[in-house]
């Protein structure tokens, strides 16, 4: 029989997409508010790996991701990922046909063993967390290789070498929290 245990705490971090890198220092003073100080974020990085926000949000995306000092559960990434589409919501814009987003706020949690992001699309690979989210897994560690490795549905930008060492580096981050 199974013993039932809290799990243990994991990284909160955000993945963010917009045109202007403005908008990713106003969402993290709010993400901050919520969340707790960032320890560590990625440079402003070129996103170039699809056409899939084109039409809503317009040429030339940028990416930041924003990893959180303070551990969550990972229970609450369906309750952050609904905080996360109210935040979208604020800084939407106008469009001919209604309110467009000027970002793309996702998030996810880094533990030891993996890296899981949240989202509000089904497909077979994802698991439903409740209130309309879904979570899937984007990297898993390879303590062989000592590195982040793409299941077949990783993100091509999850897939890269900027961004695997920016998940190495939180990972490093999260053991030493953990270890005390």
């Amino acid at each position: 029989m199974g013993t039932l245990r809290p799990p243990i705490p994991a990284k909160l971090f955000i993945g963010m997409i917009a045109r202007d890198p403005e908008r990713f220092e106003e969402c993290s003073r709010h993400l901050s508010a919520e969340y707790g100080p960032v320890d560590m974020r990625s440079g402003v990085l070129q996103w170039k790996h699809s056409d899939y926000y084109g039409e809503e949000m317009g040429p030339d995306l940028q990416r930041m991701f924003l990893f959180f000092d303070r551990l969550i559960d990972p229970g609450d990434l369906s309750l952050i990922k609904l905080h996360t589409i109210k935040l979208e919501a604020l800084f939407s814009l106008p469009g001919p046909s209604g309110p467009r987003r000027s970002v793309n706020i996702d998030p996810g949690y880094l533990t030891e063993a993996k890296i899981v992001l949240a989202t509000t699309k089904d497909f077979p690979h994802r698991i439903y967390l409740g209130n309309g989210i879904y979570a899937e897994v984007e990297l898993h560690y390879s303590r062989t290789g000592r590195d982040f490795v793409p299941v077949e549905h990783t993100y091509p930008d999850f897939r890269t070498e900027i961004s695997r060492a920016l998940f190495r580096e939180a990972r490093e981050r999260l053991r030493s929290i953990l270890r005390g």
